[in-house]
Parts: C-alpha cells; sequence; structure tokens
C-alpha cells in the first residue's frame, strides 16, 4: 500500500459531497486500523495498577488508609504524562507524541515489578508515577482518532479506538493469577505479574504506533483545515461583492458556536473522580469481606468491559442527539451506580459487580460526550496541547478520587465512598444544562 504524503494528502483533500456531508479522508481507515491495534496491545497495561495497586500499598505500607496511595500516584504520573505527551504532540504529532508516552509507560511497568522484587517502597512510588505515562496515552490516543473525522462522524471515530482498548483491559484483570505464576516463577511476588503483562502491552504499542502510524493525522488535518479556510477565504471574496453580501453571511454560519472546551471538561472531570475512588476501594473492599482475588479479577474485568464496550452506542448517541444530552445521561447513571454499590450486601459479588458495570457505561458515556466537546471546541492547529491539558485535568480528578478514597473507606467505610459519589455524579446535570442554555442563546444572537 502507498500511503500519501502530508502534503499529497492536502492537495486532495475531500471536499463536501453532493449529499452536503464531507466524506471520510482517505487516511482516516489507515488511521483508525493502526490505533485499533496499539489500543488492543496497551489494553492490558490499563488495568495492572487498577487490580493490584491498592493491594500492592496495603501489603508494602501496611495500612488500608494508604491503599488509595498507587492510585493517586499512576493518575498523577498520567497528569504529567497528558501534559508532555500533548505538547509534543502539538509540536511533531500524534506519531511521536503516542509513540514516546507508551515506551514510557513500559519503563514504570518495569521499575514496579523490580521495585516489588527488592520490596523497596521508594522505588515503587517513584515507579507508579511513571507508569501512569502508559495510561494517560491510552486515553488521549481517542483524539486522534477523531482528528480526521467529519462532525457527523466523530463520536463514532473515537469510540472505535476507545473500544479496541477492551480486549486487553479486559483480559488483563483475569490474567491476574496466570501472571502471578509467572512472576513467582521468576522469583519475583505474584502481585507484581500484572505489571509484567503491561510492560509487555506498553511497548508492544510503542512500536506499533512508531511503525505504522504514517502519515500523521494530526499533520493531515491541519492541512485539510487550512484548506476548507482557504477555500472559505476565496468564497467570501468572490461574493462578497455580490449586492445582498450572501456569501459573507453562508461562510459566517459555519461558525456557529457550540459548547466549549470547559463543558467538556467538567463533563468528563466529575465522571473520572467518582469512577476512580469507587474503582480504587472495590478490591479492598472485597478482600475485607473474605473474597478472593478471582472475585476481585472478575468484578474489575467487568468494570473495564463495561468501561470500553459501550463505546460504539455512546458514539452513535453523540453522532445522532448531541453531545449535551448523552453527558446528562452519563451523570444520571453513574449516579445510580454509586448508589448501588453503596447499598450493595458485603456477600454479594454479583450486586457489586453490576453497581461496577453500571460506573463503567456511566464513565464510557461521559468520556466519549466531553472528548466530542472538546474536538468540536478547538482547531487542529492548537488540538493537541488543548487535548493534553483536558486530560491533565481528568488525571487530577483521578488522583484526587484515588487518594481520598482510602482516607474516606477508613473513616466511614465504602457505603460512604459510594454514597457520596453519587450525590457527586449529579453535578454533571447543571453543567450540562447550562451549556445546552448558552448555546441557544449565542446561536440565537448569531441567527440575528
Amino acid at each position: 500500500m502507498t500511503l500519501p504524503s502530508s502534503a499529497s494528502s492536502s492537495a486532495s483533500s475531500p471536499t463536501v459531497a453532493d449529499s452536503g456531508r464531507p466524506p471520510e479522508h482517505p487516511a482516516q481507515r489507515r488511521v483508525l486500523t493502526v490505533l485499533v491495534i496499539s489500543q488492543v496491545v496497551s489494553g492490558a497495561g490499563l488495568t495492572a495498577g487498577i487490580v493490584v495497586g491498592a493491594l500492592l500499598a496495603e501489603e508494602m505500607l501496611g495500612s488500608t488508609g494508604l491503599a488509595g496511595i498507587p492510585s493517586a500516584l499512576f493518575t498523577g504520573g498520567s497528569m504529567l504524562g497528558a501534559l508532555g505527551i500533548g505538547r509534543l504532540c502539538q509540536r511533531r504529532g500524534r506519531r511521536p507524541g503516542l509513540g514516546l508516552g507508551y515506551a514510557v509507560g513500559a519503563l514504570g511497568s518495569i521499575g514496579v515489578v523490580a521495585a516489588v522484587a527488592a520490596d523497596n517502597v521508594p522505588l515503587l512510588l517513584v515507579s507508579l508515577l511513571v507508569y501512569g505515562a502508559g495510561t494517560a496515552t491510552n486515553l488521549l490516543a481517542r483524539y486522534a482518532g477523531a482528528d480526521l473525522a467529519s462532525p457527523d462522524r466523530r463520536g463514532r471515530a473515537l469510540s472505535r479506538v476507545l473500544l479496541a482498548a477492551t480486549l486487553g483491559a479486559v483480559a488483563g484483570p483475569n490474567l491476574v493469577t496466570v501472571t502471578g505464576d509467572v512472576a513467582q516463577a521468576w522469583g519475583i511476588p505474584r502481585l507484581a505479574g500484572p505489571f509484567l503483562l503491561a510492560a509487555f502491552g506498553y511497548a508492544a504499542a510503542a512500536a506499533v504506533l512508531g511503525t505504522l502510524l504514517r502519515p500523521d493525522p494530526l499533520h493531515l488535518a491541519r492541512a485539510q483545515a487550512a484548506e476548507r479556510e482557504n477555500a472559505a477565504a476565496r468564497e467570501n471574496a468572490r461574493t462578497a461583492k455580490e449586492p445582498d453580501g450572501s456569501g459573507a453571511v453562508a461562510a459566517e454560519d459555519r461558525t456557529a458556536r457550540g459548547p466549549g472546551v470547559a463543558t467538556g471538561l467538567w463533563v468528563m472531570l466529575l465522571g473520572q473522580v467518582v469512577k476512580v475512588a469507587i474503582m480504587t476501594m472495590t478490591p479492598v473492599h472485597l478482600a475485607a469481606h473474605g473474597h478472593g482475588t478471582g472475585a476481585t479479577g472478575l468484578v474489575i474485568s467487568l468494570h473495564i468491559g463495561a468501561m470500553f464496550l459501550p463505546s460504539p452506542l455512546s458514539g452513535m448517541l453523540v453522532d445522532r442527539l448531541g453531545a449535551l444530552p448523552v453527558a446528562a445521561a452519563s451523570g444520571v447513571t453513574l449516579c445510580a451506580a454509586a448508589v448501588l454499590a453503596g447499598v450493595a450486601p458485603t456477600d454479594s459479588v454479583a450486586v457489586l459487580a453490576g453497581a461496577l458495570v453500571l460506573a463503567g457505561v456511566a464513565w464510557n458515556l461521559g468520556l466519549v460526550s466531553g472528548t466530542a466537546i472538546v474536538t468540536a471546541a478547538v482547531p487542529p492547529t492548537r488540538s493537541a496541547s488543548t487535548q493534553g491539558l483536558v486530560d491533565v485535568g481528568l488525571a487530577v480528578a483521578g488522583s484526587t478520587g484515588g487518594l481520598l478514597s482510602g482516607l474516606v473507606v477508613t473513616a466511614g467505610g465504602y457505603s460512604t465512598l459510594a454514597l457520596g459519589g453519587a450525590v457527586v455524579a449529579l453535578l454533571v446535570l447543571p453543567v450540562a444544562a447550562r451549556a445546552a442554555r448558552d448555546t441557544r442563546a449565542a446561536r440565537t444572537v448569531h441567527a440575528g
């Protein structure tokens, strides 16, 4: 297959079809294929810290109250990673930014294994921070899937990239026993096993992106946007001479405002802090009531699957109904999930699993709708850096949720944590309502 360069792709960028809907960019299918492959192999790395991070902290630090520290560290590392990767993508493109992010995540995974083997707490804490870069990269990849997507396909494009992480992400928790056996055979404590899998997955994803993500989708998106702007300028210049000035008005109509970046950020941030807090302490909650690692792995596996499997549905809903109604639905769904987790009987793994599945679905609705809002709100010329900053906010929310979760459970129990999360989840509703009201007002003024 001969791949077009950025310049040649720009020259042949698609124009509006006869139906009035822009066709898919010629490179979009290949870009999505490469991103899907990298997400599949990196998905296992995404879950290592979730499954055993809290258990590692409880064992090595000797306190349930400190069990949220790993989640806080690798989400803090995700914050730093998102900032650095976003800036690198802005300067160099998606391929070098995402590839380096996965490579750093692999290095952090190896560091965790070494720390557990040596029973070295400082090395563990530093390595968990570095490991977070892989998590940041896995999430930032969704923006690359939307770079070349037309507005009416944006939700489905980014959701396809999210869905691809499902295979590895669901398999990872169920491989806790197998990877533990491998680690033990190598003379390493069993809990380090999932991080061996994470190191392999992140390294493989870095190799796939570095080799195959050509041409770079962000470069093509910028060229395509520049071509559209030039075409609009030429059209305005031609029609401005007409007596009614209709050309200038028509071009201006294409810039009608939608929800801003802050709206998309808040939608994702509120879902993230609640989901991470509940998810972080669920393994500890299960262990405290006599459930083994098999039950924990199953519950987290179902939760991770629910975080990604609904992506096609979420994307379709965003494209057809709009991002704001889907965002509101995410808040209601997450509230219901948190309430269910809070009232779940301690001897019922099934009810708790159902709550975690519902929380995963809610998180997916919020992430897809929030991402679509952010992507639509910024032009390709500054999209990568803005997207990186947005995901810094997500990492801060996750770090906060992870850090506070252990303290809240120690002080008031798991039910208190879950029911408090239900209240926070509902804050998405006024955010979405205000954005919808402001958007209608802006479009009314524009039309007038």
